[in-house]
């Protein structure tokens, strides 16, 4: 069944904002759903157009992808506030939930728009990154999505919040002082030599290692500001892999019409200019 997104489903979409912001602050629950938003989306590939945010992470056989581990607790409490908003899909809820997370811990606000599709088939294990490799495989994960270096770096921004856990990834501890606040300590953590009690994966040393990580790395730990807006707009880019609003998608439509048209009639001035 098509998706519409009419009145009542971006009203349901409005309603399930306010309860995923009760939510997510009452059980500080915030990490996990970032966490949640990202895997859905983060299996996207650019090539063969599968993978990316529609739900199917909600599929028990990819909730038991090494890395998903712990993630049924975020698919669970969701459920909680999707069960009220009936009409959204879950493709649409899970990035919604994401959206919050970071608005409700002091993070910038980033432009949600609707209209994605739920899909039941999962990618194959392997697509997300792997917290123990370095530059190469970040960058042959991210830009397998259509990604950019600056993509990767704003985005690991997000390790702002929330802490490891041993059972989950095989590594344990927060990446920040206050991991329910999101903000741009974690770049300022990873300028530093040591950060007694603060965890810093494989994954996060290699973006002060890389000359090109590295500049934005810089950049964001001076300028918060410039990593607010650098964040919105790569968690935006991520959310919407493979994903085309309905309505951009008639605008296409009719620039594709409105060019065939012009052409067409400049084509037959032309032959009668000839």
């Amino acid at each position: 069944m098509a998706l519409v997104v009419d009145a009542e489903y971006l009203k349901q979409i409005e309603k399930a904002r306010r309860l995923l912001r009760g939510l997510i602050s009452s059980t500080q629950c915030a990490p996990i759903m970032l966490r949640l938003a990202w895997h859905d989306a983060g299996t996207y590939d650019a090539r063969t157009k599968t993978g990316g945010p529609n739900g199917s992470i909600r599929n028990e056989a990819e909730l038991k992808h090494g890395s998903n581990n712990g993630l049924k607790i975020a698919v669970d409490l969701c459920e909680e506030v999707k069960a009220r908003c009936p009409k959204i899909s879950y493709a649409d809820f899970y990035q919604l939930a994401g959206v919050v997370a970071v608005e409700v811990t002091g993070g910038p606000s980033i432009n949600f728009v609707p209209g994605r599709k739920d899909s039941m088939e999962s990618p194959e294990e392997g697509r997300l990154p792997d917290a123990a490799k370095g530059a190469s495989h970040l960058r042959e994960v991210f830009y397998r999505m259509g990604l950019s270096d600056k993509d990767i770096v704003a985005l690991s921004g997000g390790h702002t919040l929330g802490r490891a856990h041993k059972d989950r990834s095989g590594f344990d501890g927060p990446w920040t002082k206050e991991p329910l606040k999101f903000d741009n300590s974690y770049f300022v953590e990873l300028l530093k030599r040591n950060s007694p009690g603060l965890l810093k994966l494989p994954t996060d040393r290699v973006l002060v290692e890389d000359p090109e990580f590295r500049r934005y790395v810089e950049l964001y730990a001076k300028d918060e500001e410039a990593f607010f807006e650098d964040y919105a707009r790569s968690h935006k880019k991520l959310s919407e892999l493979g994903f085309t609003p309905a309505y951009l998608g008639l605008m296409l439509v009719k620039l594709k019409s409105g060019f065939a048209a012009a052409w067409s009639h400049f084509f037959g001035v032309h032959q009668k200019v000839k």
